[in-house]
């Protein structure tokens, strides 16, 4: 087996900061090749400087693919050497066909004129290698996510792939989406095509990598074999945050107070198909002091039910109570629901939860901006002061609080989604998927803050699609299936196949 790539001595610079210093890469031609490191490590930096993304000239070291020196100008000419990236966030175009998506930019046509016929067949071709056998014509946006993922993969086969690079490729997936991509790339290994995968999930990296390169603080760590050595997570864990972790989870004393929030026969319909409930008569408590969480399968109900309650931003026709201690409340709008005590981190935290291009400092404030003004005047001073007060209390990493979050890692723009939402002052903190597409080290840190705020008499209301997560951090664990509440567990009482269990009997 020969190298396919190596990268040597790569370092690169932006003002300030160094996020490549000297990393070197080698890529075995056929493999299947993991990149882990916590976010900011510089992980999707490296993989930018592959692509071409950050072309020849703006970075120190080389590149050498296929045996030869290379120096990519941009995407298009790493692309013509059969070197395809797929990004976290998918480049679909949601409003055209899975067939115009797969062409986009290199399309069956002569004269200037596509050829559909040709264009139909050659993308039922690549839809039937992914597993796929929606119609070609179908609108993006009419398929799930797992799928979606799937269409990116044949996007790059019909650009005669050769290294595929995924970035956090099952962060969104279900459990089932994400075996059916993993299988498809081993599938994919057997046909002579080599990947380099960059992701969190360290059990989908042990099952399908042969080879696991840790990058931390920009630097290569090491190289780890799992065709010659057992490679645990706990060593992968060591290599990525420079220690040992004793436990994934902080410890803390369960000490649940009096009810804080409760939610009464909640029922809510789909905002577009309004025949179609998708909350059934829902009823759920949380006490002060508590972490509470709701487990389910992808499409269960559980960001429908989170959402519909936190000022009804979705559905239509809800009916209902929610309660904070013991007295009804209006949730009627958001402004309403963060009046009454409540706040919600959403899953999606580049499109709903931050605002991209402005700073730190005004994203932490957002959501309070009252408490920063005078007569209707925002005081600079004070913001700053609040934004400096939250970047040092839960250690946000970064130059100043006038950086753009779009600038930070993953795990730093979920701590200043938190902030936001803490510096409204909630009772209860609603968290959706809170560790999403971030490293094991900032998972810590944002358990640490979970923890924190129910130790301060606070409750948390917390879904995950991680069972080993919501088994590590919840009080009680409500099971959600098709819309409805089906199971009810204690800490002491869950498992992962009670879990599963209630889904299935539902």
């Amino acid at each position: 087996m020969k190298p396919l790539l190596e990268m040597r001595s790569i370092t690169k610079t932006f003002p300030g900061v160094k996020a490549l210093d000297a990393v070197s890469l080698t890529v075995m031609e056929g493999e299947i090749h993991a990149l882990v490191g916590e976010n900011g490590a510089g992980k999707s930096t490296l993989m930018k400087v592959l692509s071409g993304v950050y072309p020849a000239g703006s970075y120190e070291g080389e590149i050498h693919y296929d045996g030869k020196l290379a120096a990519f100008s941009g995407i298009s000419q790493s692309e013509a050497h059969g070197i395809i990236i797929i990004h976290q966030e998918l480049a679909l175009v949601p409003l055209l066909s899975i067939a115009e998506n797969l062409f986009i930019g290199n399309e069956c046509a002569k004269y200037g004129i596509v050829n559909w016929h040709e264009t139909f067949q050659r993308t039922e071709a690549l839809l039937k290698k992914v597993g796929l056998s929606d119609a070609p014509g179908t609108l993006v946006d009419r398929i799930g996510v797992g799928k979606q993922q799937l269409v990116e993969i044949a996007k790059a086969l019909s650009k005669d792939v050769r290294l595929l690079i995924l970035d956090e490729p099952t962060s969104a997936l279900s459990e089932k989406d994400s075996k059916k991509l993993l299988d498809l790339l081993l599938e994919l290994k057997a046909q002579g095509v080599t990947s380099i995968i960059i992701s969190h999930k360290l059990n989908e990296v042990r099952s399908i990598a042969d080879r696991v390169t840790v990058i931390r603080d920009g630097a290569t760590i090491s190289t780890l074999d799992a065709r010659g050595e057992e490679i645990t997570e706990d060593r992968i864990i060591r290599d990525m945050v420079g220690r040992d972790m004793a436990q994934r989870f902080p410890e803390r004393v369960s000490r649940p107070g009096q009810t804080l929030m409760e939610v009464r026969n909640w029922n809510v319909w789909h905002p577009e198909h309004t025949e179609r409930q998708v909350i059934r008569d829902a009823c759920l408590t949380v006490r002060a002091g508590e972490v509470v969480g709701i487990a389910g399968l992808m499409g269960a109900g559980r960001t429908e039910l989170a959402m519909s309650i936190f000022g009804k931003s979705y559905g239509r026709r809800i009916s209902g109570e929610v309660l904070i201690d013991g007295a009804p409340v209006d949730v009627s709008t958001v402004d309403r629901a963060i009046s009454a005590g409540l706040s919600y981190v959403t899953e999606d935290r580049k499109h709903l939860g931050l605002v991209l291009d402005e700073t730190i400092q005004r994203n932490i404030t957002l959501a309070n901006l009252p408490k920063v003004s005078t007569y209707g005047v925002i005081s600079e001073a004070e913001e700053n002061r609040v934004a400096e007060g939250y970047r040092a209390a839960i250690n946000i990493r970064s130059p100043g609080v006038f950086q753009k979050v779009v600038n930070l890692s993953g795990g730093n723009q979920q701590k200043v989604v938190l902030s936001k939402w803490l510096f409204a002052d909630p009772k209860i903190l609603i968290l959706d998927e809170p560790t999403r597409g971030i490293d094991v080290g900032a998972k810590y840190e944002i358990y640490g803050i979970i923890n924190k705020l129910v130790d301060d008499g606070r409750g948390v209301l917390m879904i995950s699609s991680e069972l080993p997560e919501l088994l590590g951090m919840c009080d009680k664990i409500y099971v959600m299936n098709e819309g409805a509440l089906v199971g009810e567990l204690t800490a002491a009482e869950a498992s992962q196949e009670r879990i599963m269990s209630f889904i299935v009997r539902s």
